[in-house]
């Protein structure tokens, strides 16, 4: 009794929406009958003007008098946008306490290298500092943390201070959940 009752309840939105196949019959506008008793259309020539008639002979002026006439070309000359002074002082802005990308370097590049050098000095002694068992998991992260530091060592060498902090930060996020 409650399948038939199911199958009915599936099936009823399904019907009511059903698009039914009807024969839809054209219907034709009347046309009104065709009126047969018109004038004749008017044939006559129209008499023009006589200037709307006649085209010159010669012309009025050729193309050189006609250039001899316009001002000289003047060239085209493109215009920059002049070159900031690099060592103009750049006006400050007032940034938030918090910038949405976390926190900007101050570009010197000295700094940031012995920051990033820190990092991976740091992470790396918290890693052997790891004086407990760990299970497969945690030795899977502990390898994924050397691998981190060791990608951030080459791109140390090779120059790439930015993606060795960010290799480096990458690792120490890693260790502080070893260290959990």
């Amino acid at each position: 009794m409650r399948k038939p009752a199911r199958c009915v309840a599936w099936l009823l939105p399904l019907l009511l929406t059903a698009c039914f196949h009807r024969t839809h019959q054209v219907q034709t506008a009347a046309v009104a009958p065709p009126v047969t008793n018109l004038p004749p259309p008017d044939t006559a020539p129209v008499d023009l003007p006589k200037s709307a008639t006649t085209i010159p002979t010669k012309p009025t002026e050729n193309a050189e008098t006609v250039a001899e006439k316009l001002p000289p070309k003047q060239p085209h000359v493109k215009h920059h946008k002049p070159m900031p002074d690099k060592n103009a002082e750049v006006a400050s802005v007032d940034t938030p306490e918090v910038s949405a990308v976390g926190p900007l370097s101050t570009g010197d590049p000295a700094d940031y290298r012995v920051e990033t050098e820190e990092l991976i000095a740091t992470t790396e002694r918290g890693l052997t500092g790891l004086n407990r068992q760990l299970s497969d998991p945690e030795k899977k992260t502990a390898d994924h943390v050397r691998d981190f530091l060791k990608q951030a060592r080459e791109a140390l060498a090779s120059g790439d201070i930015d993606g060795a902090h960010t290799l480096a930060a990458k690792a120490k996020v890693l260790l502080a959940e070893l260290i959990k």
